[in-house]
């Protein structure tokens, strides 16, 4: 589902021109399963103007965490009962780290994608966000650190990577902003860049393990 374009920025019209055609196989080889099963989820995908061009919003959860600990990842939970994908995100986004809804203007809800690890059925919202404001960790026990990354940065050939994990899985990895990104939000990132008319030829071949702890 998407919304009019008009008032967005120049550089939002590739994605813009492309955004409704958007298929779940466009994003993930995982899709939600035809039973129906899975936890309804929804991640806050919020890409606004910064001094070096056009940033998305990434967090990184507490190394205290029970689950994903360290992990980098966008602003974004589990459905409470009667929530669209849209509120959820929205809220979320609210609770982690205090950005007003207000100020964002959601686009899109992009097709759901599956996350077989966890077992989440995750739907990205991808938002514009009008009217940046200062943002941080609202707990410190759940977010450790809030950053606005350019594209051209997680662009930028000499930052990008293949991720290996111990059970041998490869996929799109990220070092940006002080932050090591992989799994699913590293995922998703390649292929907004890609939508987006953002990416750069990278060398595929080049593979790093997976740190015991990413970290900052």
């Amino acid at each position: 589902m998407s919304r009019p374009s008009t008032g967005l920025p120049e550089w939002w019209a590739p994605l813009g021109a492309r955004i409704a055609e958007i298929t779940g196989e466009d994003l993930s080889r995982f899709l939600p399963p035809d039973d129906g099963s899975g936890r309804q989820s929804a991640v806050l995908i919020t890409l606004a103007d910064s001094a070096d061009g056009p940033a998305v919003l990434l967090i990184e959860r507490s190394a205290d965490m029970r689950a994903h600990a360290g992990q980098v990842a966008f602003p974004g939970g589990s459905l409470d009962p009667g929530e669209t994908p849209e509120q959820a995100a929205l809220r979320e986004a609210a609770e982690e780290v205090g950005l007003d809804p207000a100020s964002v203007r959601v686009v899109a809800e992009l097709p759901a994608v599956f996350i077989p690890v966890s077992g989440f059925v995750v739907t990205p919202v991808v938002a514009w966000w009008e009217s940046p404001h200062e943002v941080a960790p609202v707990d410190a026990g759940e977010v450790a650190g809030v950053v606005l990354v350019p594209l051209r940065e997680l662009a930028d050939p000499a930052n990008r990577f293949r991720v290996q994990h111990p059970s041998g899985w490869l996929g799109a990895g990220f070092e940006v902003s002080g932050l090591f990104v992989w799994g699913f939000t590293a995922g998703l990132l390649d292929r907004l860049l890609h939508l987006g008319g953002w990416a750069r030829d990278w060398d595929e071949t080049r593979v790093r393990p997976l740190p015991s702890r990413p970290a900052r």
